[in-house]
C-alpha cells in the first residue's frame, strides 16, 4: 500500500510540541517515523517542564537516563492508587512504621493497641498478624512505634494515665519472635516518643521542674531487656541533661547515623543555593540558654514524687497537645496558663534571667571539634541525637542537635555522669537550627543525610514578649529540608498541605521519606507526595478525616501507607504496579529449535549414563 507524502521530522516535532503527552504517545503508534519523533529527547524535555511546571533552572535528576523515562517515572511510579483499606482499628490511627526489610509494618491508635501487619502475602494484599492491647498497663493510647535495626524488637510509645492527668508516657519493648513484652520504660513527657540508638538500646526522656517556666530534660539510654549477661552491668545510663527555659521542653527525639556522603541522593546546588549562603550570615542564631533545675536528690527520687501538685508541675510547660488526648484529660496548655496566671510577667522575666546566669555557670562547655557545620570532616561517621526544643516560648521552634560519642552508645560505665565535675551538671547543645515556626513533624531520608521538618510558620518579623503567648501560626504547613552534613537548611520549603488548629491544639503530623519521594499527612483530610529532587507536589491522597501519618515501604517506594482519624489505614500503590498486578500471566515462551535439540540431547546423554551405556 502506497503511503502519502511524508512530513518532515521537524514539522512533526513542531506539531507534537503542541500536543499533551498522552496524545503524543498515541500518535507515536501511527508509523515508524512518528514513533521515532515521539521519543525525541528535546520533545520530552519540553513536555516535562511544561506539564510539571518545574522551573527550567532545575536540572534533570542525575540518575535519570532520558527525559522520556523521567517523565514516565513521575507519572507512573507514584503510589497514588488506593488498592486496600484496613479497618481493624476502632479509633483514630496515629502512627505507622515499616520494618527495615519492608516485610511488616506496625500501627498505633487511640484504641490503645499496636498492630502488626504482613505485606508479603502471595495475593499482594496486606493482612493483620498480631494485635496487642496496652490498656492493662494503664495506657491511654499508643502513639508511636519503631522497629530496631534487625527487625527483632518493636519499640512502642504511649501515653500513661498517671495521677492528676500527668504528661507522662511509657515505652514498651515487644519481642517480634513470640510477641512477649520484654521491658517497660517511663517516658516524660509523652511526646518525647523515644527511639532506638542501636539494635539493643533505646533512648527515653524525663522532665524535672524547678521554676514556673524552668525545667531540665534528661535523656536516658536504656537496654531493651535484661539478660543473664547484663545482671552485673548497667541497664540504664544517663546520656544528657539539658536545661529548658521559657516553658520549653525537649520532644520528638530521633537518631541519625550520618556516614560518608560521597554520593548524595539529592542535588541541592541549584536555584536557591547562593541565596541560602547569603542569608546564612544574616539570620540570627538562637542558642539555647541552660540552667540547673535541681541538684538535690536523684532523678529517680524526683520521679517517684508523684503526689499532690504533680499535674501542675509535669504539664506546666508541656505546651500544645502534640497527640490528641481524650476528652476527660485537661490539655497541658490549660495547666500551664493555670499555674502562671497568678504570677506577674516581671517575675517570669526575672526567673528567665536567673536561669540564663545559672546556666552559663553550670553548663558543660561544648567541644568545638565535635560539630563544625562550615567545614564538615569528609569520611567521618557521626551519630546525632535530634530533637525539637525552644528558647523563646513553649512552642517547639528549634531543632537541637547533640553528637553521641562511641563510648556513650552503651550502658557500661558511669551511670549518672560521675565523669562530670560537680559544677558542670548540664550539657550544652552542639548545634541549634531555628525554624521560626511551630514544628509539628520530622523525618529522616533513608541515608540519614537529610532531615525533613513539618512546621507552621510564625509571621515574619514577629517579636515574642511573653513566652506563654507564642505568635499565631500559619494554616499552611511548610516542609523544610536540612542537610545534616552542613547542618543548614538547603532549599525553599515545600508548601501544599494545610492545618487549621490553633497554637494550643496543634496536631503532630508524621512524615516519611523514600529514595525519591517525601510524603506527609495534613489536617485537610489528605496525604501529600512530593518529588525530593524537583520540589513539586505529585499526588493528593484522600481520607475522610485528618491524615496523621504516612509510611513508604523501604523495600519498594511504590508502596505507601496512610493513617487517619477516620480509623482506617489506606494502602496506595503506583499505577505501574497496579497495571502489572492486573495483567494476565504470560504464557511460557516456545523454545527455539536449537535449545530444544540441545535439551533433548542432554537428557538422552544423562539416561545413557544411568544405564551404563557409553
Amino acid at each position: 500500500m502506497e503511503c502519502g507524502p511524508i512530513l518532515p521530522d521537524s514539522l512533526v516535532l513542531e506539531i507534537f510540541l503542541r500536543l499533551p503527552h498522552d496524545a503524543v504517545l498515541r500518535a507515536g503508534l501511527t508509523c515508524r517515523q512518528w514513533l521515532a519523533v515521539s521519543r525525541d529527547e528535546f520533545l520530552w524535555r519540553e513536555l516535562f517542564y511544561s506539564y510539571y511546571r518545574i522551573p527550567r533552572s532545575v536540572p534533570r535528576h542525575p540518575a535519570a537516563v532520558s527525559w522520556h523515562r523521567e517523565f514516565k517515572r513521575l507519572f507512573d511510579c507514584i503510589p497514588c492508587v488506593e488498592v486496600q483499606t484496613l479497618r481493624e482499628h476502632s479509633d483514630q490511627v496515629l502512627h505507622l512504621a515499616f520494618s527495615h526489610r519492608g516485610h511488616r509494618f506496625s500501627s498505633c491508635s487511640k484504641d490503645c493497641t499496636v498492630k502488626l501487619w504482613d505485606t508479603e502475602r502471595p495475593d499482594g494484599n496486606i493482612s493483620l498478624v498480631h494485635s496487642s492491647s496496652m490498656r492493662q498497663f494503664n495506657w491511654g493510647y499508643t502513639q508511636f512505634s519503631q522497629f530496631n535495626a534487625d527487625d527483632s524488637l518493636l519499640l512502642v510509645s504511649g501515653v500513661y494515665l498517671g495521677p492528676h492527668h500527668s504528661s507522662s508516657g511509657e515505652i514498651a519493648v515487644i519481642s517480634l519472635e513470640n510477641y512477649t513484652l520484654l521491658s517497660r520504660v517511663r517516658n516524660k513527657p509523652y511526646d518525647v516518643f523515644g527511639c532506638w540508638l542501636n539494635e539493643t538500646h533505646l533512648i527515653s526522656g524525663n522532665l524535672h521542674w524547678i521554676g514556673n517556666m524552668t525545667s531540665c530534660s534528661v535523656l536516658w539510654l536504656n537496654k531493651a531487656f535484661q539478660d543473664i549477661e547484663s545482671e552485673n552491668v548497667n541497664v540504664v545510663k544517663r546520656l544528657f541533661k539539658i536545661q529548658n527555659i521559657n516553658a520549653s521542653t525537649i520532644r520528638t527525639v530521633m537518631v541519625a547515623h550520618c556516614r560518608r556522603h560521597d554520593n548524595p541522593d539529592l542535588v541541592l546546588d541549584y536555584e536557591a543555593q547562593s541565596q541560602a549562603q547569603r542569608q546564612k550570615g544574616q539570620q540570627r542564631q538562637h542558642q539555647p540558654l541552660l540552667f540547673d533545675l535541681g541538684t538535690s536528690g536523684s532523678e529517680e527520687e524526683d520521679e517517684e514524687e508523684e503526689g499532690e501538685g504533680e499535674g501542675q508541675r509535669q504539664a506546666r510547660c508541656q505546651g500544645p497537645s502534640t497527640a490528641r488526648l481524650s476528652q476527660s484529660t485537661i490539655s497541658p496548655l490549660e495547666q500551664v496558663i493555670q499555674s502562671c496566671k497568678n504570677i506577674s510577667l516581671r517575675d517570669l522575666e526575672i526567673e528567665t534571667q536567673v536561669a540564663q546566669m545559672m546556666g552559663r555557670a553550670h553548663t558543660k562547655a561544648p567541644d568545638s571539634g565535635l560539630i563544625e557545620p562550615s567545614e564538615p570532616v569528609e569520611g567521618e561517621d557521626k551519630t546525632y541525637l535530634l530533637f525539637t526544643t525552644g528558647s523563646l516560648t513553649y512552642s517547639p521552634h528549634q531543632i537541637g542537635i547533640k553528637l553521641i560519642k562511641p563510648d556513650q552508645m552503651t550502658t557500661s560505665g558511669p551511670v549518672l555522669g560521675e565523669e562530670r565535675s560537680s559544677d558542670e551538671f548540664f550539657d550544652s547543645l552542639d548545634h541549634v537550627i531555628d525554624i521560626h515556626g511551630h514544628i509539628i513533624g520530622m523525618g529522616l531520608s533513608p541515608d540519614h543525610r537529610y532531615l525533613y521538618v513539618n512546621s507552621r510558620a510564625w509571621p515574619a518579623g514577629c517579636v515574642i514578649s511573653d513566652p506563654m503567648f507564642p505568635p499565631p501560626i500559619a494554616e499552611e504547613i511548610d516542609l523544610h529540608v536540612i542537610d545534616l552534613k552542613s547542618l543548614r537548611e538547603e532549599r525553599r520549603s515545600l508548601r501544599a498541605h494545610r492545618a487549621f488548629t490553633p497554637n494550643d491544639e496543634c496536631f503532630f503530623i508524621f512524615l516519611d521519606v523514600s529514595r525519591d519521594f517525601v510524603a506527609s499527612g495534613a489536617e485537610d483530610k489528605h496525604g501529600y507526595i512530593w518529588d525530593r529532587h524537583y520540589n513539586i507536589c505529585l499526588a493528593r491522597l484522600a481520607h475522610d478525616d485528618v491524615v496523621n501519618s504516612v509510611a513508604f515501604s523501604p523495600a519498594d517506594q511504590e508502596l505507601l501507607l496512610s493513617a487517619s482519624d477516620d480509623s482506617t489505614i489506606k494502602v496506595w500503590r503506583s499505577p505501574r504496579m497496579v497495571r502489572l498486578a492486573q495483567a494476565p500471566a504470560r504464557p511460557p515462551r516456545p523454545r527455539g529449535l536449537l535449545s530444544s535439540w540441545l535439551s533433548r540431547n542432554k537428557n538422552s546423554t544423562s539416561a545413557n549414563s544411568v544405564n551404563g551405556k557409553p
